[in-house]
């Protein structure tokens, strides 16, 4: 990304409010000037530029983050890396002070954004009712409807069609597995919210769900070829139905690359969840609901590696699910099946969706 001349003195003399003669620019890492340096900045390496501002002379110099491997692989990890070097310089002593926040836009031009104290993310509106109402609606009367089925055939077929779109890049890959064990809303963010002297959740096993997961996520690591297009959150309170098979989807998380176990758990392991507290066990309408969607996505995108790689997402969900923090009004009796069903999971080379209550120590599924 090449940044022009013009609009840096467009953007100083909005700054200074006065008319600026450009004196020199140059790297500081390097030894590029002129429009050399300015297309080098592209890369990551900040510039210095001079300029006439009336009978004084102002230096600022100008950063940018570049895409790396250590947590500044998207661009939101980017431009929180600049919010916060912006938020924090001028609060130690003898820092180099931050004097602006700037916005670059995708035509080039370049305006100031240091009065921001929060960035609000604003969306359009579209009319429905959330998916967890028909769950909710399942799990109270005991049966279904036959636009349940269709409903969940029609997910299952959106996932896989938007799954169908692969990604090449190994250390986002890498990202996507290590946020998964070690990020605040990942397994250790999760293990970390629990309460201490729970029953059905001892520190040693949640420990353990750790340690399992992160065995995972270094078996996992060579497995680039699985980055696909995802949504990162597809669970029922964040789709809504508008008319009988008409849907919008809500709140994508984490990045628009990822693995599609991610979404695939994410949806089926509400199915178990919300079969567990009317049955105690995956069965009835949930069962028929959860088989159909596993055979439609399968149907639509046969995915051999799937069931051999779902298991960290499967333990991931089934902490936010047994959490008392997200879910404070289930039975105890419903975390303890959702917590062994992640330990047994993690446990387990290659999952099978037909096996459910096996894991959840159920007899036989």
């Amino acid at each position: 990304m090449e940044f022009e001349l013009a609009e840096v003195k467009k953007y100083l003399e909005n700054r200074f409010q006065k008319e600026v003669k450009i004196e020199e620019v140059k790297q500081l890492t390097g030894k590029s000037t002129g429009a050399e340096a300015l297309k080098q900045f592209g890369y990551g390496r900040p510039i210095l530029v001079s300029c006439g501002v009336g009978d004084q002379t102002e230096r600022l110099v100008f950063h940018r983050v570049r895409s790396n491997a250590f947590g500044r692989e998207r661009d939101d990890d980017r431009v929180a890396a600049v919010w916060l070097d912006f938020r924090t310089f001028n609060r130690l002593p003898h820092h180099v002070p931050a004097v602006d926040l700037v916005l670059r836009s995708g035509e080039g031009k370049m305006e100031s954004i240091h009065g921001a104290e929060e960035v609000l993310l604003v969306t359009a509106y579209r009319p429905g009712r959330l998916y967890a109402d028909d769950l909710m609606r399942i799990r109270d009367e005991g049966k279904m409807q036959p636009l349940d089925i269709k409903r969940a055939e029609k997910l299952a077929a959106y996932l896989a069609e938007i799954h169908q779109e692969k990604h090449d890049e190994p250390r986002l890959w890498r990202r996507r597995l290590r946020d998964l064990v070690g990020h605040g809303e990942g397994i250790m963010g999760l293990t970390d919210s629990y309460p201490l002297g729970l029953s059905y959740a001892t520190e040693r096993e949640l420990r353990s769900i750790e340690e399992m997961a992160n065995r995972w996520r270094w078996r996992l690591k060579s497995f680039t070829n699985r980055l696909h297009q995802v949504h990162g959150d597809f669970h029922p309170f964040n789709i809504i139905f508008e008319e009988e098979d008409k849907f919008w989807v809500l709140d994508r998380s984490r990045g628009e690359w990822g693995e599609p176990a991610d979404d695939v758990s994410c949806m089926t392991i509400n199915y178990i969840f919300f079969s567990l507290q009317r049955f105690g066990q995956l069965e009835g309408p949930f069962r028929e609901l959860h088989d159909a969607f596993w055979a439609n996505y399968m149907t639509v995108r046969l995915d051999e590696q799937l069931q051999s790689v779902i298991q960290p997402w499967f333990a991931w969900r089934a902490l936010v699910l047994a959490s008392p923090i997200w879910y404070p009004d289930i039975s105890e009796d419903v975390r303890l099946k959702l917590l062994r069903f992640a330990r047994k999971v993690l446990s387990t080379k290659r999952y099978n969706f037909r096996k459910v209550n096996q894991y959840i120590g159920i007899g036989r599924s």
